[in-house]
């Protein structure tokens, strides 16, 4: 599930002609870096929603072929990440699927971090796995943190106040039957993350590399920069 819908409002002016996972950083489209990674991975299908500037989406991802692309259209209502993946649940199928926020973008490291997921996955004692990234190595973390690990990678909520060591990356797998008592049409999905954590259901991987929050039209420059320093 590719979150491809959202305004970007932090990416203003940029996003008033073109949506946030079509800027281009190292010379691709955000939602190209995010989905060539999953079709290395070995990722068939993607279910990527969209409503700002839909259009301009539709006719980008037609031109892929791997993975299938196939749209869920959110023109009408945007339904946030939680509702959106309501929708998409008819397509999405009963198995655990990858959750991939279009601004998720890193460095990788020597090994893939989408098949070091695959490999940290066990459903008996998870409904929730995220890709985490330390806060102080990752680049533009403009707030407190997300979460801290405990040995076993369980993940707990930031406590109000406090600093956590980890920030969620954008990326994770997450279980359908999670959503399928769930009645309202518009909602979010961190609340699903906090629930899961709260019953000592939610787990992290620390990713291997070099993660950047492409919050801002000023972090294209410093990510631009990065891989100029770097082999993607």
């Amino acid at each position: 599930m590719v979150f491809a819908a959202g305004l970007g409002t932090r990416m203003r002016p940029l996003t008033e002609h073109i949506p946030k996972p079509l800027i281009k950083i190292g010379g691709k489209a955000l939602i190209d870096h995010s989905l060539d990674r999953f079709a290395a991975a070995g990722v068939s299908t993607a279910v990527v929603n969209v409503h700002h500037h839909a259009g301009q989406i539709a006719a980008h991802l037609s031109r892929r072929n791997k993975p299938q692309i196939i749209l869920s259209d959110e023109r009408e209502k945007l339904l946030d990440q939680g509702g959106g993946i309501k929708k998409a649940l008819p397509e999405l199928g009963d198995a655990p699927f990858f959750l991939c926020n279009t601004d998720a973008f890193w460095i990788e490291g020597p090994r893939s971090n989408l098949a070091r997921l695959v490999a940290a996955w066990d459903p008996k004692k998870m409904d929730v796995l995220l890709l985490v990234a330390a806060a102080a190595t990752s680049i533009g973390v403009d707030w407190l943190g997300d979460f801290s690990m405990d040995a076993e990678g369980r993940l707990e909520r930031r406590e109000e106040r406090r600093v956590a060591p980890f920030v969620y990356s954008g990326v994770g797998i997450i279980k359908p039957e999670l959503f399928a008592d769930a009645k309202q049409e518009v909602f979010r999905l961190a609340p699903y993350f906090f629930k899961a954590a709260e019953n000592g259901r939610l787990f992290g991987v620390r990713l291997d590399g070099i993660w950047l929050h492409i919050g801002t039209p000023q972090a294209i420059e410093e990510a631009e920069q990065l891989i100029a320093r770097s082999v993607l």
